[in-house]
Parts: C-alpha cells; structure tokens; sequence
C-alpha cells in the first residue's frame, strides 16, 4: 500500500508516495538533500534544477561504483569457491 511522506529538500517540501517504511523514505530524501547540498557548497550560485542534475550524476557515479565493486567481489567469491571445490574433490579423489 502506497504511503504519503512530506519530506524537505533543499528547503522545499515535497510529498513522496511509495510503498517503502516512512523511514526509509526519509533517509532517501536526507540523502538527496546532503547531496544537493554539498554541491551546492562547491558552486557561487545555481538553480535547483541545476544543482539537483549535479546532485543526481554524483549519486549515480556512487551507484556505479558499488555495483562495480560488488561486481568484483561477486567474482572474487565465485573464483575462491571454485578453488575450495577443485581443492575438495582432489583430496577426495583418492578414497
């Protein structure tokens, strides 16, 4: 069941609807603000929407870097299991 969450964004407040806990869609929105803010930190002067597109490649940058980590991690697994498996039926081969 859809719920309404007011949230705060950069001073303005929005009503998000979703399926997600209430605080979860707070911590969503936290993150969104901290982002927005932090650019606009590091700029003399902006629009929103300006600083929200910047605000959105930063956090999809950081999605992209943790789904290439766990992508690599995925693999590193994936390679040690398959080493503990050869490593297994080579010691029981000979029984």
């Amino acid at each position: 069941m859809n719920k309404t969450v007011q949230v705060e964004i950069y001073g303005q407040r929005y009503a998000v609807s979703g399926e997600a806990e209430e605080a979860y869609i707070r911590e969503v929105a936290q993150l969104v603000d901290t982002q927005i803010r932090q650019v606009a930190e590091g700029m003399k002067s902006g629009t929103l929407a300006r600083l929200a597109v910047l605000a959105a490649l930063n956090l999809a940058h950081q999605l992209l870097q943790a789904e290439r980590r766990s992508q690599q991690l995925d693999a590193a697994v994936e390679a040690r299991a398959g080493n503990l498996l050869e490593t297994i039926e080579s010691q029981l081969q000979p029984l």
